[in-house]
């Protein structure tokens, strides 16, 4: 069974740096207010929280049980997945 809070840090992470590129959540009112959406903020925010959540996957490889890997690699393929395909937030370090 995974740990309840690791399973709220993935959830976290993932909720910021979606917030940071546009989606609609819980987690959007709170990224706006602390200025985290503000144009030329929201693909750097995405980024730190997709490197934080790549740190957390290479820090606990081979500690987590199933449902742990599996949440925390679906939230990173997600996470580039979305970051690759945004036209609009292009990096131009290619990163």
């Amino acid at each position: 069974m995974p740990h309840p809070e690791f399973v709220g840090l993935v959830n976290s992470l993932q909720a910021t740096a979606e917030a940071a590129l546009g989606d609609l959540n819980a987690a959007t009112a709170s990224a706006a207010r602390d200025g985290l959406l503000q144009e030329g903020r929201a693909r750097q925010t995405a980024e730190r929280s997709l490197k934080l959540l790549t740190m957390l996957a290479d820090k606990t490889r081979g500690n987590l049980d199933f449902a742990e890997a599996d949440l925390l690699t679906g939230a990173i393929s997600s996470l580039r997945e979305r970051l690759s395909d945004d036209p609009h937030h292009a990096n131009p370090q290619g990163n």
